[in-house]
Parts: C-alpha cells; structure tokens; sequence
C-alpha cells in the first residue's frame, strides 16, 4: 500500500510535515498566493488522482476554515481516491447551542460547510480531536463520516512524566469530572474536583473542592485552555486545600494574547503542557514556560488506505 498524499493549509505545516514522518512520506505541495485585492489563489502541485489524500488544519480563524475548505474541494475534483480532513482543532466547539433566540450555532455552520465538500470517490471522513461537546459529530451532514478522535494516550504520557509517579489527577470544573475520572483511572490514580460557579459570561469563581491534601503533587487537566481563568482558579483552590507541586495540562493550547504569560507569573504552577493542535501553542513551543508535544500520531489509527 501506498502512502497517503499529506497535504495542509498554511498555518498547519509543521502539523503536515510531523504526520508524513510518522507516515514514512513528505508532506505534498500547495502553491498559493494572494492577488492585491485580497483574493487568494491557491493550487494543489502533488498528483492526487485516484489517491488516498489527508488534509489537515485547524479552523482557527475564518480565512483558516476557508482555505481547509477551499483545499479539500480541489483534492476531490482532482480525483482523489478518498479524502481525509484532519482537525485537530475545531474552532467555536464552545458555541454548540444557542444560548438566546437568533444567535447562530456557529460549530454546527462549521460543520455543514465542511459537510458541503463534495465527496471523493470512496468518500469523506473529518477527524476531530477532544471536542469540548460530544454531540458536534452529529452537527455533520450527508455522506461525510466523522469521527471524534482522543489525545488520552498522549495525555496521558505528559502527566506521567511531568507529574512523576504518584499525583492527584485535578479538574477545573465538575463539566470535566468525568473526563479526568476516567484519565485517573487508567493511570491508577485518585481523581479531585472543583466546583465552580459563573459569575458573568466571562468570569467563574470555585466554590468547593472535593478533596484536602497534604502536598500532594496535582495534575490538572482541561481539554482547552483559552483565556485561562478557569485552570487559575481550580490551582488556587487545590493550593488552598493543601495541594504541593501543580502541574496544568491541556489538550488545545489557544493562549489568546497574554494568557501563557498569566499562567506562568501566577507562581502556581512547575510546567504547563498542551498539544500542537492549536498554531498558537506551536508558536510558543520554543517558549521554556511551555512543553509541546506532537498530536499528529493519535490521528494515525484512522487513516484510510485503499490501494
């Protein structure tokens, strides 16, 4: 068998070029540019035809999600065998329902244009990585198959070596209980809760905490950190209860403006760790405030191969 043609929009490359070398092959060619309009052109170099062809990238921005898209319809109509789009990050996973009347359901919008894709001649399938919500699957339309993948392997290889081998495995939120209670039990660890309540569309505060310690190592985990005001509140609420050492990992690492910077002159925490799925955490990977591991290989599993 073949290896798959590995193809990404620009702002996944890196991810590209870290998959085909799992793969034994080398990321394929896109031309693009853009015209002084605005307009972009872009045009895929590597012979596709009858091929099994991945492309991958995140919908971490509206030009992001256009060009995935715009990436993957020239796959199809150049003949490509089948198509696999790779997502490690689903953008507005957050805004999986409307909160009040006429406000759009933007992760369900994302999923109908990536479902609009025409399909390859053995089909389609998306694969997305530790969604904040279970049901976005099922906002995906026709004959396009998804499929939620899990980075808890690899979680779950960070937390044994940034957390040494006995911790407490810690949530940020009761929203996330039953993740990091099944991350625990696998690793043969106790699990810890917060609880915490919404003080305004944007702020949280803890109430209670399951559990009291004694210097107990803690390794929080949330599948995102964003702005990153929940995983503060859940470290000071561990350190409050008597929590030691406190380590905070994430699936996605956004970290929008200063938020690496706020975690880490916060004092709380001895490492901060996440994926790549998110440009941003690569951009920061050189930064010695954050560990970056590589998610390319939980998406291997699942690559089709028909020739």
């Amino acid at each position: 068998m073949s290896a798959p043609v590995i193809l990404s929009i620009e702002a996944y490359d890196y991810f590209a070029a870290e998959l085909a070398a799992r793969c034994d092959s080398s990321p394929g060619s896109v031309e693009r540019s853009t015209f002084p309009d605005g307009e972009r052109h872009l045009r895929v170099l590597s012979e596709v035809n009858d091929r099994d062809v991945i492309v991958a990238g995140g919908t971490v921005s509206d030009a992001a999600t256009l060009e995935l898209y715009d990436l993957a319809n020239a796959v199809v109509e150049n003949g490509a065998a089948t198509l696999t789009l790779i997502v490690p990050w689903f953008g507005y996973s957050t805004a999986e329902r409307a909160g009040q009347p006429g406000e759009a359901v933007v992760a369900k919008t994302r999923a109908r244009l990536l479902s609009s894709i025409p399909a390859a001649k053995l089909g389609n399938t998306v694969l997305l990585l530790d969604l904040h919500s279970e049901g976005i699957p099922h906002y995906f339309e026709g004959a396009i198959h998804p499929v939620h993948v899990s980075a808890k392997p690899l979680i779950e290889e960070i937390a044994r070596e940034l957390g040494g081998d006995a911790f407490v495995v810690g949530s940020t939120d009761a929203g996330r209980a039953k993740w990091v209670e099944s991350l625990a039990y696998d690793l043969g660890l106790p699990a810890a809760f917060v609880y915490k309540k919404r003080l305004s569309p944007t702020s949280t505060a803890v109430s209670a905490v399951t559990m009291s310690f004694r210097g107990e190592t803690v390794v929080i985990y949330d599948d995102m950190i964003r702005s990153g005001s929940s995983m503060l509140n859940a470290a000071r609420a561990y350190r409050e209860a008597g929590a030691g050492r406190i380590v905070a990992i994430a699936t996605h690492g956004v970290f929008p403006g200063d938020a690496l910077q706020r975690l880490s002159e916060s004092g709380l925490f001895a490492e901060i760790a996440c994926t790549d799925s998110h440009v941003n955490a690569r951009r920061l990977a050189s930064s010695s405030k954050l560990l970056v591991k590589s998610v390319a290989t939980s998406f291997i599993p699942f690559l089709r191969r028909t020739q």
